[in-house]
């Protein structure tokens, strides 16, 4: 019973695991997006107070675009770079621990088993199970909470992160350099606010917060930026 309950606790943990992972990256995925909306619209919206050349602002746009997204692949490949580093250097010492104490380890994993609500003899038993399946395995889930087979990628991580912002900084490039002079503010400003309360909707449901606070805050930010930024540029384009 023991073998067959923890057999099957062990597929529900690594789906468990792998739906948990998706989401991650899926909410990473927005706030990327989220990131590149806000930060490109504001820069735009501000060099358009400054002048109404399409070609400044266009290049403004597109260096504001390049620079974030390489600037956040580059901050999520050392974050997901310095995570995997920290999670192999942990499996490696219990890896050591193992070959070095794999009594105690055993008498480790079984107290680990008896706090999450099993009893003595079903822990041992269950952690004697686990160790001769896979000993690394077991006290890399139940110890560690890491998932070996699962390690974060830093160039999936990097790449992800470019794409999501880029995606998101073409909304307010776009909405910037194609109408008229008179009409861009307008459009842009009307463009980024939808597509930041659906950026609010969205990551509210995947962290499971409640939406109108969600889209209150993302639209009261990016508003507050653009007006920010506008307003700058607008007095320094005058003077």
């Amino acid at each position: 019973m023991v073998g067959g309950g923890r057999e099957s606790g062990a597929v529900t943990d690594t789906q468990s695991a792998a739906i948990s992972t998706r989401l991650n990256w899926l909410r990473a995925g927005v706030l990327g997006a989220n990131d590149g909306i806000i930060s490109t619209a504001g820069l735009v919206v501000g060099v358009a107070g400054a002048t109404t050349s399409r070609a400044a602002i266009l290049t403004a746009g597109v260096a504001g675009l390049l620079a974030g997204a390489l600037s956040m692949a580059a901050g999520e490949y050392v974050s997901v770079s310095s995570q995997r580093d920290s999670e192999r250097a942990s499996l490696e010492v219990e890896r050591r621990e193992l070959a070095q104490e794999p009594e105690a380890e055993l008498d480790e994993l079984t107290g680990l088993l008896m706090d999450r609500g099993l009893d003595r003899e079903l822990a041992r038993e269950a952690a004697v199970q686990l160790t001769e399946r896979d000993a690394l395995k077991a006290h890399a889930r139940v110890e560690l909470g890491i998932e070996p087979d699962q390690l974060a990628n830093p160039w999936h991580a990097a790449f992800a992160s470019l794409v999501a912002f880029t995606v998101g900084a073409v909304l307010p490039l776009l909405a910037i350099v194609l109408p008229g002079p008179s009409g861009r503010v307008p459009v842009t400003v009307s463009a980024v606010l939808v597509a930041l309360a659906l950026c609010g909707v969205v990551s509210a449901r995947l962290g499971g917060a409640p939406v109108p606070r969600a889209i209150l805050r993302n639209v009261l930010g990016g508003a507050l930026a653009m007006a920010v930024t506008y307003a700058v540029g607008t007095r320094l384009g005058t003077s």
